[in-house]
């Protein structure tokens, strides 16, 4: 099946899934804030709101890989939305989306099992969503249909420069003498 439908959501998904990869990635760093002073809301909120988006999140790329198979105007069949090897369509950006695919899923499935795994396991599993975010803007960069607008690149730029800022921050030294809160 083919249709303008599918393409628009397959489109439309995917740029919205950038998006919302990097809110919930720097809600995620914001969350887990080490750092003394005010903060803009509770710990509480921003982890609900991390997870609320993350949810969101892996309920959109379920329906952007779901749009890509269904449509048959490009032939891409289920297994590569699951398998990063073999794709036939743009074969490196197609098994990146793979890739983000894959490590969101196991971001998920740890952290819906996080209060019966080890602290250590869990943590090393959520830091994949690093690569996973950086996958995603790298599938969008190549396979994404308007990857060379304008609007898009300045979006694309500002996403990397928000999820940059706030690793730095969260990993900037916390001044001496200043106790955690």
């Amino acid at each position: 099946m083919s249709s303008p439908v599918l393409w628009y959501l397959n489109r439309g998904t995917g740029l919205v899934l950038l998006v919302l990869y990097t809110v919930v990635l720097v809600a995620g760093i914001a969350a887990t804030r080490r750092r003394p002073g005010p903060r803009i809301w509770p710990r509480f909120a921003g982890q609900a709101l991390h997870r609320s988006l993350g949810l969101l999140a892996a309920a959109l790329l379920v329906v952007h890989a779901t749009s890509a198979v269904v449509d048959t105007y490009v032939d891409i069949p289920w297994w590569q939305a699951l398998v990063p090897f073999g794709a036939t369509y743009h074969p490196l950006y197609l098994e990146l989306g793979t890739v983000t695919l894959d490590l969101t899923l196991a971001v998920i499935v740890t952290a819906l099992l996080r209060h019966r795994l080890p602290e250590r396991v869990w943590r090393a599993v959520h830091l994949l969503s690093y690569p996973a975010w950086a996958t995603a803007v790298v599938h969008t960069l190549g396979i994404g249909t308007d990857a060379g607008e304008h609007w898009v690149r300045i979006g694309l730029y500002a996403c990397v420069a928000a999820v940059v800022l706030a690793a730095a921050a969260r990993l900037a030294p916390t001044p001496v003498g200043v106790g955690v809160r």
